[in-house]
């Protein structure tokens, strides 16, 4: 096997998943099959709901990760990443229980934040993102003001969320495209796509708009190959 390789903890949700592992292709300076970047990608998708668990004391995802980021190591991965932003509420219990590197995508997305010079930052996110202040601390110790949806668009966020999770991709880009725009009348310059779902979501309108958009996926994506570029 070969040398370094990148596990990839997915499966929160598929779609989500298959857009990091796309990235991965798109964004590899590869000429050939064997240029590419080893993935051993997890995508087993019985971890319990994030959300629900930070939210509503639902089931803890946190011993199933554990069982994941092993199943990965015990298969070769020499450095580990989650393709799910909620997941982060428990990066640094798996780091520490990790025995190989694990990269954050809230430093990767932060760090592409810091670099656009932006002011205002906007924030798309799950409902326990914004209630565990993942990114909101971050942004605002970097003296940048954090923009939020109130709460009636921040519930049609989510429901943007689970209709993609659920395939109903047209009326979901509708609802996301409505609160993105409700953030840039809020002063937003730049917003973060700080849920792995999201940029599936608003794919199109980042093309047209690029500027517009840090994509945590697209971040933690750039950090990983950068880590594999380094070793």
């Amino acid at each position: 096997m070969a040398k370094n390789v990148i596990g990839i903890l997915g499966g929160m949700g598929p779609a989500a998943t298959a857009d990091m592992f796309q990235k991965f292709i798109k964004l590899t300076p590869a000429h050939c099959d064997q240029d590419h970047i080893p993935l051993l990608i997890s995508s087993i998708p019985d971890i319990p709901d994030r959300t629900e668990c930070i939210l509503h004391g639902g089931e803890d995802p946190e011993s199933v990760m554990e069982k994941y980021v092993h199943g990965l190591e015990n298969a070769g991965a020499t450095c580990i990443i989650m393709a799910c932003n909620t997941a982060h509420y428990w990066f640094d219990h798996l780091k520490a229980k990790s025995h190989v590197d694990m990269l954050s995508i809230i430093d990767a997305t932060i760090d592409e934040v810091i670099a656009t010079g932006k002011q205002k930052i906007g924030l798309l996110a799950t409902d326990a993102t914004l209630a565990t202040g993942l990114y909101k601390k971050r942004i605002e110790e970097q003296g940048l003001t954090f923009i939020r949806p109130n709460e009636e668009s921040q519930k049609k966020v989510m429901e943007s969320i689970y209709l993609l999770k659920s395939g109903e991709t047209e009326h979901s880009i509708e609802l996301m495209s409505q609160q993105r725009d409700e953030l840039t009348k809020q002063g937003a310059e730049v917003i973060i796509l700080g849920c792995t779902e999201v940029p599936i979501i608003l794919a199109k309108d980042m093309e047209n708009q690029p500027h517009l958009y840090v994509d945590s996926t697209l971040a933690l994506v750039r950090s990983a190959i950068k880590w594999y570029q380094l070793h």
